[in-house]
């Protein structure tokens, strides 16, 4: 297998794992709410790559390598290309990808709205054993 295009499946395999962060990354933010941090601006970028109808830099990275396998690459975005085949299989239209784009700020806005509640109605107390506060792990406690 050509090196080249190892690393195009290689950077699927990354924008596949953003766009999931993008979408389910406020879950994990129940269990570890410092990753919070991390997760905000991702869907904060997600959600403006669809509403600005723009295409994530990966997507010209995995194409590049791609031609420099031998290889066409692809038009469109990721998006377009590998999930929308799958969900849409007409294709992406503006609609769509404005659709995507407000699903991920809803979706990311219920997860967060949620978080906040939940810890307003607890007094800011705890919601982990022992007593702890959300976000109060020591290094090595996993709990």
């Amino acid at each position: 297998m050509n090196l080249h295009r190892l690393l195009a499946d290689a950077v699927v395999l990354v924008h596949l794992g953003f766009v999931l962060w993008v979408v389910f990354g406020g879950l994990a933010v129940l269990r570890w709410p410092r990753v919070a941090w991390l997760h905000l601006p991702a869907a904060a970028w997600g959600a403006l790559v669809e509403l600005a109808g723009w295409y994530c830099p990966l997507t010209d990275i995995e194409n590049a390598l791609r031609r420099r396998a031998g290889a066409a690459g692809y038009e469109g975005g990721f998006v377009e290309h590998y999930l929308l085949p799958v969900l849409y299989p007409r294709g992406l239209t503006r609609e769509v990808q404005i659709a995507l784009g407000v699903g991920v700020i809803v979706l990311n806005l219920a997860v967060y709205t949620w978080i906040l509640w939940r810890r307003k109605r607890s007094g800011g107390g705890s919601s982990q054993p022992g007593g702890k506060q959300l976000g109060d792990n020591q290094p090595g406690d996993n709990s």
